[in-house]
């Protein structure tokens, strides 16, 4: 299976590529591939830059230059509320904007539906792996602002109580995979709990310190169990 695999930033790079097999590199639209191999699917592995204009931009790049059969969108997210721990993974089956509101339903853009999904298929079969109890499966919301306080992961719940995670590109990648009709998975590993922690910001922080490769190579147990 050909997948392309989006993160937004150089630490998080940085613990994706020992995953890939046979790495070479192909500079297209000004953003570095990495293509090679992670079990039997061929990868191509970006750092979109943070946000959603990069994310959206990098994603189409992918998308129009390598024709993948599945994107996954991995990397870094804020935990919301209690229920998360640092180093927890969310899958995001349902995700949503928690910064858009324009006469529509708050999250939603105009002629797009308020919540993408990841493939129900992917999901499933993450969910049949065992020892996974760390995995989460629940809502992610994405806006262009990193959560450092309770009062904005407050506002946040106010609009969508359900809200696991926090980051700042998935919804773009969903929305893009959207309109392109490519299958989406996206996973984020819980870096700081904003709400949680009196300081998340240097919790997040000290989570590159210590942040075990573990943690991504769960995008190895997804691909060695896919078709």
């Amino acid at each position: 299976m050909r997948i392309g695999i989006i993160v937004a930033m150089g630490k998080e790079l940085d613990l994706l590529l020992p995953l890939i097999k046979n790495k070479k590199e192909r500079t297209t639209n000004n953003y570095t591939i990495h293509t090679g191999e992670i079990g039997a699917h061929q990868v191509f592995a970006m750092q979109c830059g943070i946000g959603k204009v990069n994310a959206a931009i990098g994603t189409i790049t992918i998308i129009e230059n390598f024709n993948p059969e599945l994107i996954i969108n991995t990397g870094v997210a804020g935990g919301a509320g209690l229920s998360v721990r640092q180093s927890d993974i969310v899958v995001g089956s349902d995700i949503a904007y928690h910064d858009v509101w324009c006469l529509e339903e708050y999250g939603q853009v105009s002629g797009f539906p308020l919540y993408f999904h990841s493939e129900e298929k992917t999901v499933n079969l993450l969910k049949s792996i065992e020892n996974k109890e760390q995995i989460r499966y629940g809502l992610i919301c994405s806006g262009d602002k990193f959560i450092s306080s309770e009062d904005e992961i407050n506002a946040i719940r106010s609009h969508f109580p359900d809200v696991l995670a926090v980051d700042m590109e998935s919804g773009a990648i969903a929305q893009v995979c959207y309109m392109r009709n490519v299958p989406l998975l996206a996973a984020r590993v819980i870096s700081d709990t904003p709400g949680a922690e009196k300081d998340n910001t240097t919790q997040y922080e000290n989570f590159w310190e210590t942040a075990p490769l573990h943690t991504f190579k769960i995008l190895s147990d997804i691909l060695e169990n896919l078709n």
